[in-house]
């Protein structure tokens, strides 16, 4: 699954890392294809099969890796279960409005939430923790908010979809940092709390006769439960691309899902992009530019800083080692 790296050599595992990551983002970027398959069931009836479905996959994922301890800490430590159910409440958000808006037409603005999540990360970083920020990072805010108001005037409206999706998911991250979960871990958490409203819901719906589980043929109820596995998979590949690449590939990464979601909503889907918001798309792209330039720069400085300081260290501890010899020197 995701656990820790075996013992082959570093390039190897680096290699294995970035075939997680493309699988992982790849799918997450490829999965518009998946939700207009499930209809004629509703966004709420697949929302709940996806909570019902994806706590059964990850238990499986737990017993074929044994991996149990986590639930007895996790119910002695009342706040971190409540970071959990809070974490929970907004992924559950996030879910139902990407499922509605990928079948209701709304591709590309929902692939827009994920191109300017990293901005409303920034954003509740500065607000929430008091984070100081470098003057890119300031110039990316500033641009992307500048593509929001752009987007607002031609849509006549904000980008309610982009703007939902982007803040439920930042804060869902923001809470998940706070649990410090694993990611199986973490969603068989979530799950679980999900798993008793949504099985609630679905009797609900079969009692009403509008459930289409039962009444749609064997596909399709194969297809709702393949929901846990179209939610786990890719988590999986995260996680062990996680623990072996590192974090700067992995913020590059990320944008791969939501291009693949634009060029799906443009080019499969067929949405229409006017003028004005071609303009709104290009400031957004244009802010992670910055940001993404700025985060490059800053690694490679952290990285030379360290070796110079590892190289101090080594000076260091070799005259401490040779006193005679740094003397004669």
């Amino acid at each position: 699954m995701s656990g820790k790296p075996s013992g082959r050599p570093k390039g190897e595992q680096h290699h294995i890392g970035l075939l997680n990551g493309f699988a992982a983002y790849g799918m997450w970027g490829l999965v518009p294809l998946f939700w207009p398959l499930l209809k004629p069931a509703g966004a709420a009836e697949i929302l709940a099969h996806r909570m019902v479905w994806s706590l059964a996959f990850v238990l499986v994922a737990l017993l074929v890796v044994r991996r149990w301890a986590w639930i007895g800490e996790l119910l002695r430590q009342p706040r971190k279960l409540g970071l959990v159910a809070i974490a929970a409440g907004f992924i559950t958000v996030n879910w139902g409005v990407y499922i509605w808006a990928v079948n209701s037409g709304h591709v590309v603005e929902a692939s827009l939430g994920y191109f300017i999540n990293p901005l409303v990360t920034i954003a509740i970083g500065v607000l929430l923790l008091k984070e100081r920020l470098r003057p890119a990072q300031w110039a990316a805010v500033g641009v992307g908010l500048a593509a929001v108001i752009v987007l607002t005037v031609g849509y006549g409206q904000p980008p309610w979809i982009s703007l939902c999706l982007a803040f439920s998911f930042a804060t869902y991250g923001l809470v998940k940092k706070k649990v410090n979960l694993g990611g199986i871990e973490s969603l068989a958490a979530e799950t679980a709390i999900q798993f008793l409203p949504a099985l609630g819901y679905l009797l609900w719906l079969g009692a009403h006769g509008e459930a289409t589980f039962a009444q749609e043929g064997v596909g399709h109820a194969t297809l709702l439960a393949s929901t846990g596995v179209v939610t786990a998979l890719p988590l999986v590949c995260f996680g062990a691309a996680a623990i072996r690449v590192p974090l700067s590939t992995l913020g590059l990464l990320q944008y791969l899902a939501p291009v693949f979601q634009f060029l799906l909503g443009i080019l499969y889907f067929h949405e229409s992009m006017p003028p004005a918001r071609w303009a709104g798309f290009a400031l957004v792209w244009l802010a992670l530019v910055l940001l993404t330039t700025d985060a490059w720069r800053t690694s490679r400085r952290g990285r030379a800083a360290a070796a110079a300081a590892a190289v101090l260290r080594d000076e260091a501890a070799t005259a401490r080692t040779n006193p005679v010899d740094t003397v004669e020197a």
